[in-house]
């Protein structure tokens, strides 16, 4: 393995780095205690990952077995214990536990303790995965066709109940 091909060919830097303090409050709350934090979406990173820190309530479900056909997801988990499947079996994530799950990979996530939990998302690359989750809950109420259509652009393919 080797680095890959430079593409920034220019001789001295450019101030381009993006700060996101610790202070920035969510940018999207939804469910009981369920909070997302932006910190660098694909698109400010053109396209290279999307790095999200979720917050889960007490008791939240997350999303069934499922896999991604273009994007990896990796689970470093913060505070709290979560439930992460990796597709053969559920082990009990605590902190600094980490999960990656490569293109293909069944897995599923869930917040079975009495308990928040904190963990940091990564997707690579980064895909657009804003949308997501912002209507996930308003399309699965929705269903049928336009569900399926909303996860196939999202590239989120579920295949039966979680670990």
């Amino acid at each position: 393995m080797s680095y890959p091909e430079p593409r920034y060919l220019g001789e001295g830097g450019e101030a381009t780095a993006l700060f996101r303090p610790a202070s920035t409050g969510p940018d999207l709350t939804s469910g009981t205690g369920n909070r997302t934090h932006y910190l660098a979406t694909g698109a400010g990173t053109e396209g290279e990952f999307g790095l999200y820190k979720v917050e889960l309530g007490p008791r939240s479900p997350g999303p069934s077995t499922h896999f991604h056909r273009a994007i990896s997801e990796s689970f470093y988990v913060l505070s709290g214990e979560l439930q992460l499947f990796d597709g053969e079996r559920s082990a009990t994530g605590r902190e600094g536990d980490f999960l990656y799950v490569p293109p293909g990979g069944l897995h599923a996530f869930k917040n079975t303790a009495d308990e928040p939990v904190s963990m940091l998302l990564l997707f690579t690359p980064g895909a657009p995965r804003e949308e997501y989750f912002e209507r996930i809950g308003e399309m699965t109420q929705r269903g049928g066709k336009e569900l399926e259509d909303f996860l196939v652009k999202h590239d989120s393919f579920f295949v039966g109940d979680d670990g």
